[in-house]
């Protein structure tokens, strides 16, 4: 199995799998906390990482399928996100 079919496969499990109420919410904020660390760190190598890290869960965020991609759908075709008042 190569490294790219592995990924695929991860990608495909990842896409048939329900979303958890509120799992986005929890991989920004993890995101937020690791580029905060990267931003205190005094070594290269964790700033690097944690940064890497943090701006990948960041993007896993806002790319879900549940997160805020779903959200911005609902507010371009003009229907409201939530029920007003």
């Amino acid at each position: 199995m190569t490294l790219e079919s592995t990924i695929n496969e991860f990608k495909k499990v990842d896409a048939q799998r329900a979303d958890y109420p509120g799992e986005h919410l929890v991989v920004l904020g993890a995101g937020v906390l690791l580029l905060l660390a990267a931003g205190r760190s005094r070594s290269f190598l964790t700033r690097l990482v944690a940064g890497a890290a943090g701006g990948a869960l960041i993007g896993r965020a806002a790319s879900g399928t549940g997160g805020i991609a779903k959200l911005a759908g609902v507010l371009q075709s003009g229907s409201s996100a939530w029920p007003r008042r």
